[in-house]
């Protein structure tokens, strides 16, 4: 079993548990339920620098990123910095994330936010929307195209953004589907955790127009966006460049200022 199958594998019970604890009634009457979502997708195509920051306490392939910075004041910080969005990892088990980190981001700041995390379960989307995201991830790797389709759909009608992640043509090709805002190409090979960005430059051909794309992991410097942007990628998802400093927000700010010049 590689990685993801764990993942998945663990977050079956997770989402079982927490279907069992906290009805879907009871996520229907919280108060950001009915909050007017921020559209990722507006705020990349009217930019010129596309970043959407992360907050990553660690990942697999790294134990331990940043366990001291807290998430109102990164928050804070990218909003400050002009990022177009946040996303916030939600995964506890291999991520060291909460749902207690969205909604800590969703009242520190007024970006969109993106709910990081390995849906499996529509569940998860009223969860979302409950915790105050305005985005969600749904990664091709582990979804059948129904899957993706009845996710993206429930995502829409609770007007949040999809993000769809793939890491190869298989994956891409059967995803497209209108319901879909982004793509996102993982630069990351999962089984071997290698980076290349010729994955995106690779899968940027076949991506419909319709949709903005976005290039994911391996992203560290100014000079890969600027390798990408050719490509047609409008957003640009960094975590571990700015999380691995002593204060994210600063090295953000430090990053798109350059990236501007």
């Amino acid at each position: 079993m590689n990685i993801l199958d764990n993942i998945v594998k663990d977050k079956l019970k997770e989402v079982s548990l927490k279907k069992e604890l906290i009805p879907t009634q009871v996520l229907e009457q919280t108060p950001f339920f009915d909050r007017k979502t921020i559209s990722l997708v507006k705020k990349l195509r009217a930019s010129s620098t596309g970043i959407i920051a992360e907050f990553k306490r660690r990942s697999p392939s790294k134990p331990l990123i940043n366990d001291t910075a807290n998430v109102d004041n990164v928050a804070i910080g990218y909003e400050h910095a002009g990022v177009c969005g946040m996303s916030v990892l939600t995964d506890e088990i291999y991520f060291g994330g909460t749902l207690d980190d969205l909604i800590t981001a969703r009242q520190s700041c007024n970006l969109p936010l993106l709910r990081k995390d390995f849906v499996i379960d529509e569940y998860q989307l009223l969860e979302a929307k409950a915790f105050g995201a305005d985005v969600i991830l749904l990664i091709a790797a582990i979804l059948t195209r129904e899957e993706i389709k009845q996710f993206s759909e429930l995502a829409k009608s609770l007007q949040l953004d999809v993000l769809l992640e793939v890491h190869n043509e298989a994956e891409l090709h059967k995803s497209i589907m209108p319901s879909l805002d982004m793509l996102g190409v993982n630069n990351r090979n999962l089984k071997t955790f290698e980076v290349s960005l010729d994955t995106s430059k690779t899968l940027s051909n076949i991506i419909p127009d319709d949709f903005v794309k976005v290039s994911e992991s391996g992203i560290s410097s100014i000079e890969a966006i600027k390798e990408l942007q050719p490509y047609g990628y409008q957003g640009f998802l960094i975590g571990e460049n700015f999380m691995k400093t002593d204060d994210p927000g600063k090295s953000a700010t430090e990053f798109i200022n350059k990236l501007k010049v």
